[in-house]
């Protein structure tokens, strides 16, 4: 077998030899190095593309996509790789690839347009648009040639092209049209509802549409294909820490106990996968993204911290153990994803076959494994390999371990032994296969995510090496990822850093950073959270509330794009609502809370017509209605009643509380109010504020207790 691989490689590499790169061999992006020796003429985004699209009066073919996207792999191959294809979109169009992940903002534009023409959006985008970027047609992914009465890329091309010479004033006219239309809606946002501004009942009513949602049988929301959405079930968590119901915990340990069952989670290696094909959460679309672990590894912890469930402590730390394993950089920077494909093949390096899992394991191990995780000889994934049909077996747990131990009579600890021997086994055989491509530039946007993630675990779980993990992360970023002026830049790959900063990269890099501050209390990193938070309330705000998601000295598109909707990462504008109202409780700055105020109202006629598409943003409105506490602990860190205080804040689901370590003078520079509050009597002291109203300050931890209103949150 390796005699053959080996052969393989030498072919494709004799193959690439032999072809002509195109424009994109020099870019840093793998998704547009992937594409480099396509017969297709691709240009990245850029001057030379549009100057010969006006110069041989072409119109532009814009593909974008990314590169662990697997129907981007499928139209490759199909079309872009094809002879006859390529010879026509080249003949026809000027070719355009933009990697969506290092410009998020040409794709929210052109994205936006699609959804405008089609009702539908996704990945591979295609558009063609005049010279002057103005759209025209717009699609996804589009087969070589038609089927079902859909045109493949052999019957629109041609037609585009005739249509080109003969009625391009009308296809120009259209544009224009297409573009007033979609312009105002995109770059103001829906007409702001000047009447009623958001409140209570938009917390609750977001709630509702949840539960009207709620799959009660297979738990998560909606029908197949179901993804994790994290941020809902961090709303759940709020929700119940408000009100009580019993009913918004369920669906949130429902949801999380039947992903981390489920399919979608990698039960050998670790991670989530993107997305579940079906409803039962068994079948998933493999590929896995940094920013979808970041956000599960938050809404697993604050579940610990609700719960004190161990297995959900246990998930994150898996989590963590895979992304410090496999997705960080030497420099301590995270990488952002892992493809779905290997080999050619969706999902081949996760799957296993009954007779493999017997030859690796003694009968007894490989008959547990079987039973615990469903393989059969059968196989529950069928997969096409060159026109034939394998049984694979995709690993997930049939029912509770509890159960299963009870029926072999077996303690639960000794068959989470035996499990994990087992696990080890069939890790280190699955290490000797191809494994998938792996993405590894590094975004400062989705490393915010990461750096609040391991923040938050740190201070949870007790681990401060996560806090280290972070703190190497952010470290990188700040250094490497800064222009010359401090502003931030997006990617980051091969030494390189470069694109200016998103709305994205700062205000989830501003989170990461809070969250850095309350895990180590080092005051750099809050102070740096108020330097950025700076600077995007400078090139990003609008006038009229709300942050555009370019700066304003960025590159002109069709328009520049207001976005709130939180789909599979929450929105630059919900996450900068809520870093607006911490930092100001934080620092005392009451001017960051009426910024955040005026971006609620801003967008609260789109919000209240449906909540539940914007649950990261109700985190920031439940923050705001409070109640919220301000904590500033007095105190050397290193004395035991200092570590006790921070340790209760710490393992308690607080999640509009803020904490301050006043340990030397230096930080009344950052927060002002901080000056007359000290240590009394030489004793670690506790100042609890809220409502904008202080309370005794107090020595007493049980005291400190009473005035957090803690209850007790596990049950």
């Amino acid at each position: 077998m390796s005699d053959i691989k080996d052969k393989d490689s030498r072919d494709e590499i004799s193959d690439k030899i032999s072809k002509v790169p195109n424009f994109l061999i020099n870019e840093k992006s793998p998704y547009l190095l992937q594409h480099a020796y396509n017969p297709v003429q691709w240009y990245p985004w850029g001057e030379a593309a549009f100057e010969r699209s006006k110069a041989e009066n072409k119109p532009i073919f814009l593909s974008i996509g990314y590169s662990t996207c697997h129907w981007c792999h499928v139209m490759e191959k199909e079309s872009f790789e094809d002879p006859d294809v390529s010879r026509l979109m080249n003949e026809t169009f000027v070719c355009i690839k933009v990697d969506r992940e290092e410009r998020p903002d040409i794709d929210s534009v052109y994205m936006a347009v699609c959804q405008a023409i089609t009702g539908r959006g996704g990945w591979p985008l295609t558009i063609f648009m005049t010279p002057s970027k103005e759209p025209f047609f717009a699609a996804t992914y589009i087969p070589k040639k038609g089927r079902f009465g859909s045109g493949g890329m052999l019957d629109i091309i041609p037609h585009i092209a005739n249509l080109w010479a003969q009625q391009q004033e009308e296809i120009l006219q259209s544009a224009r049209q297409l573009k007033a239309v979609i312009s105002p809606e995109v770059s103001q946002g829906p007409a702001k509802n000047t009447d009623t501004e958001m409140n209570e009942k938009t917390i609750h009513s977001g709630y509702s549409q949840l539960l009207s949602s709620f799959d009660r049988q297979a738990a998560g929301f909606g029908k197949a294909p179901k993804f994790p959405s994290p941020h809902n079930l961090t709303f759940l968590l709020r929700y119940w820490y408000r009100t009580g119901n019993i009913e918004a915990l369920q669906m949130v340990t429902k949801t999380l106990d039947a992903m981390y069952s489920g399919g979608i989670y990698d039960h050998v290696g670790f991670g989530f996968h993107r997305y579940s094909t079906d409803n039962n959460w068994l079948v998933p679309h493999f590929e896995k993204m940094l920013y979808d672990q970041a956000m599960l590894i938050i809404a697993y912890t604050e579940a610990f911290q609700v719960t004190g469930f161990e297995d959900y402590k246990k998930a994150a730390e898996e989590v963590i153990e895979y992304i410090l394993r496999d997705m960080c950089s030497a420099e301590g920077a995270f990488y952002c994803a892992e493809d779905a494909d290997s080999e050619g093949v969706e999902g081949k390096f996760y799957l296993w076959k009954h007779e493999e899992i017997y030859e690796l394991l003694p009968a007894e191990e490989a008959d547990l494994i079987c039973k615990v995780y469903g393989v059969s000889s059968e196989g529950n994934y069928k997969e096409e390999i060159s026109g034939i049909s394998t049984k694979q077996n995709i690993l997930h747990l049939v029912r509770p371990l509890e159960e299963v131990a009870h029926e072999l009579g077996l303690p639960l600890n000794e068959l989470k032994t035996k499990l994990e021997k087992s696990r080890q086994l069939l890790f280190a055989r699955r290490e000797k296969r191809v494994h998938p491509a792996r993405d590894d530039k590094i975004l400062t946007d989705w490393n915010g995510l990461m750096i609040a993630a391991l923040s938050k675990a740190s201070r949870a779980f007790g681990r401060p090496e996560y806090a280290q993990a972070a703190s190497r992360a952010a470290n990188f970023i700040l250094r490497e990822m800064s222009s010359t002026d401090g502003r931030l830049l997006h990617r980051y790959r091969e030494g390189e850093a470069s694109i200016t900063g998103f709305l994205e990269d700062y205000a989830f890099m501003i989170w990461g950073l809070i969250e850095l501050y309350q895990a180590t209390m080092d005051s750099v990193y809050l102070e740096q959270a108020l330097r950025i938070n700076f600077l995007q309330i400078r090139d990003f705000m609008d006038n009229n509330g709300g942050f555009f998601h370019t700066a304003k000295d960025s590159e002109a598109l069709l328009f520049r794009s207001k976005e709130v909707y939180d789909g599979a990462i929450p929105s630059g504008n919900s996450v900068s609502m809520l870093n607006l109202l911490r930092l100001s409780r934080i620092t005392g700055n009451t001017d960051l809370e009426e910024k955040a105020s005026a971006s609620m109202k801003t967008f609260s006629g789109q919000v209240d017509a449906m909540p539940m598409a914007y649950c990261q943003l109700l985190h920031a409105l439940d923050f705001a209605l409070g109640p919220t506490y301000e904590v500033v602990i007095a105190g050397n860190r290193e004395d035991p009643d200092t570590r006790e205080m921070i340790s209760l804040t710490d393992n308690s689901f607080l999640p509009n509380m803020v904490l301050l370590l006043k340990e030397e003078e230096s930080i009344e520079e950052l927060v002002p109010y901080t000056k007359g509050m000290s240590a009394t009597d030489g004793k670690t002291t506790a100042y609890v504020c809220q409502g904008y109203s202080c309370s005794m300050p107090t020595n007493d931890i049980s005291e400190m207790m009473k005035m957090l209103k803690l209850r007790e949150n596990r049950g």
